[in-house]
């Protein structure tokens, strides 16, 4: 099958939940990147995490299998250092193979549960930026 997607996405509006109801680890309040990966090779992903206060983080790094599907929760990315919650942040993700992009929140904070999902944007590195 052939590789789809973009090499680089940005998710602009991230913020975990600083408390979940519910037991864990099912009903932890959380933010999720879900990473599609169609080509018949691994991609190797670095996550840059932004903030509104400070310098950025990263690179977080990871993998996903060809052909396959990754979920991963922000809350679990603790290298280079542990995400805050209840803290706004962005995620520049860059791939060395096109991926597609999801992210999604769930939201545990009060006992009737949220969720929210949406594609990352996308960013096409060989258009120009001027």
């Amino acid at each position: 099958m052939s590789a789809i997607g973009h090499r680089t996405w940005v998710v602009p509006g991230g913020r975990m939940p600083l408390r979940s109801t519910g037991p864990e680890p099912e009903f932890t309040g959380r933010d999720e990147l879900f990473i599609l990966n169609t080509g018949d090779t691994e991609a190797g992903l670095s996550l840059t995490i932004f903030y509104a206060d400070r310098e950025p983080v990263g690179p977080y790094e990871l993998t996903v299998a060809a052909r396959r599907v990754r979920c991963m929760r922000c809350n679990d990315l603790i290298d280079p250092e542990a995400m805050p919650l209840g803290v706004e942040y962005g995620v520049l993700v860059e791939s060395n193979e096109p991926i597609v992009v999801q992210f999604a929140r769930v939201d545990t904070s009060q006992d009737a549960l949220a969720m929210l999902g949406s594609l990352a944007f996308p960013v096409d590195r060989s258009a120009s930026l001027s």
